[in-house]
């Protein structure tokens, strides 16, 4: 028991600024913690889900709460995610090599390009959580699909091709028992999947169709124009699967106004 608490932690300290008791690092924590890391998309899911019922109870109007909806996993994260989002925006606007691409992702400064691109995801994030109509089914879809994201991601980090020795994925990828949290992680990925499609009916299969094409995208990039995944396209990978999947979400709810409307 102690040792899967301290597996915990290490997902919840290093992905999420949640406050989480303290815990060293070590061969045994380590092994399992990718396959903990799901379990932040399940706190941000739920905190969405929380918020969503407060705006029901209160008259908060749709841009407050989609404010929180856009906000809320930013919060809840620290921006671990849009910090190698913006750094990945910088290394593929270089149009360089993929060493130079590296050497942009280890600068610390951020570029024209990232800021560029942070703001047009924040513009795009906030609209589309505005848009969004929060009934059950997007709701389960999207809240689900925090978890599905992180699933995935986990996944790539112990199966995909890593692109230097060192940093975060290195990191995790070296001590994580590979073949087996790989293993795991698939299946809650199939599983978080499923009950997407499940629960969120033809929003939630969109959603994760969506979620696994940006999926796919991510190991394309990651081998094409860096050699390998990092910790920094892991990030980029997140934030891209969960804004599309909120795009997609979004869509539906229009095209099904529409046709029924």
């Amino acid at each position: 028991m102690k040792t899967i608490l301290e597996t915990m932690s290490v997902a919840f300290s290093m992905f999420s600024a949640l406050p989480v008791p303290h815990c060293v690092w070590s061969e045994k924590n380590m092994r399992f913690a990718l396959c903990a890391f799901p379990l932040v998309g399940a706190v941000i899911g739920a905190v969405w889900w929380f918020w969503c019922a407060v705006c029901a109870l209160a008259p908060v109007g749709d841009v407050l709460r989609g404010a929180g909806l856009c906000l809320l996993p930013v919060l809840l994260t620290g921006g671990i995610h849009l910090d190698g989002y913006a750094d990945v925006c910088d290394a593929l606007a270089s149009c360089a090599a993929p060493e130079q691409k590296q050497a942009i992702l280890k600068d610390p400064r951020c570029g024209a390009f990232a800021v560029i691109r942070l703001c047009t995801y924040f513009a795009a994030s906030f609209a589309l959580c505005v848009a969004l109509t929060p009934a059950a089914p997007a709701l389960w879809a999207l809240g689900l699909g925090f978890v599905f994201s992180r699933a995935l991601s986990g996944f790539a980090v112990c199966r995909f091709p890593l692109a230097k020795d060192t940093g975060l994925a290195h990191t995790f990828s070296v001590a994580a028992d590979r073949r087996c949290a790989g293993c795991a992680l698939l299946l809650f990925a199939a599983a978080t999947g499923a009950a997407m499609a499940a629960l969120g009916g033809f929003l939630g299969v969109i959603a994760a169709a969506v979620g696994l094409l940006a999926f796919w995208r991510y190991r394309v990039v990651a081998l094409a124009q860096f050699g390998g995944i990092s910790g920094d396209l892991a990030g980029w990978f997140v934030q891209r699967a969960e804004l599309w999947m909120l795009f997609a979400a979004v869509a539906v709810q229009l095209a099904e106004r529409t046709v029924l409307g």
